[in-house]
């Protein structure tokens, strides 16, 4: 089925990440126009350019890095996406943290709760913010625009919870009233314009892999899924492109398209029933 996001211009957060990289993958795959986000990660998105530009000689590809936790640096990054394409559609707000020592909420530091929020909230208004701004800009200059995607990558933290994770929780869940606010906000500066978000569950990642191999660790996050398996990087991959896509999800807005295998919840208690039967 056509995705319809062929020649389309998208900008992509945390491209050099386990599902960043196989999110761009994929849209190239479907002949979108890539711009590639990273912080850090410069390496790892110089690699992925020439990785797909060997595959692809016609990809057009681009990147930058910038802190999501800097204003100038992301408006400066989003001036850069604008001047390498002066009609951009589509933003996947991708890169986020997710601090690996479990804490309760009580030993938890305000350091850690701030980062956390930063980087994984204030940065996603960042880039929406400009990436708002240049659709406003270009609606007033061409009236263009009239169908620009958003998808957020939020996480089944924000719908279940996750203890010792407070902060990743929160910071994923205000992703939700951030996307129901801004798909109202999204059709002033465009009509059609839509704004979507993605939970993934547990998604086998470089970042992941390290607790998924704990003893146990599969078994125990897997037990509360009606799939019984650990996401790939291509499951969240095909979810963002659908609703990117103006031709499959041309009618969805506001939508949060949970992508966990049916999760239904937290095994709380790992142990299971104790003798009597009780829980």
């Amino acid at each position: 089925m056509n995705s319809d996001l062929e020649g389309r211009s998208i900008l992509v957060t945390g491209a050099s990440g386990g599902i960043g990289q196989r999110l761009v993958e994929v849209l190239v795959e479907e002949g979108a126009h890539c711009f590639l986000h990273y912080n850090r990660g410069s390496g790892a998105a110089a690699r992925l350019v020439a990785r797909l530009e060997r595959r692809h000689p016609f990809a057009r590809l681009a990147g930058g890095g910038a802190d999501l936790c800097d204003e100038a640096a992301i408006d400066a990054l989003f001036e850069a996406f604008a001047e390498w394409s002066p009609q951009p559609f589509g933003l996947v707000v991708n890169a986020g943290i997710w601090p690996r020592d479990d804490v309760a909420i009580t030993d938890m530091d305000l350091h850690r709760w701030r980062r956390t929020i930063e980087v994984n909230l204030t940065g996603a208004f960042l880039c929406c913010r400009a990436f708002l701004r240049l659709l406003a800009r270009r609606a007033e200059t061409d009236g263009g625009g009239g169908d620009a995607s958003i998808v957020l990558i939020g996480s089944t933290a924000a719908l279940h919870g996750e203890a010792d994770h407070a902060d990743y929780a929160a910071s994923k869940a205000a992703l939700h009233g951030l996307m129901l606010s801004l798909k109202n906000e999204m059709v002033r500066v465009t009509p059609a314009g839509r704004v979507n978000l993605v939970h993934p569950g547990w998604v086998r990642t470089p970042m992941a892999e390290a607790t998924l191999a704990e003893p146990g660790v599969v078994e125990r996050v897997t037990a509360t899924m009606a799939l019984r398996k650990v996401a790939t990087p291509d499951d969240v991959a095909a979810a963002v492109c659908f609703l990117l896509s103006p031709r499959l999800a041309g009618h969805l807005t506001g939508v949060a398209l949970p992508v966990s295998g049916g999760m239904e919840g937290r095994l709380l208690h790992p142990g299971g029933l104790t003798a009597d039967g009780g829980s």
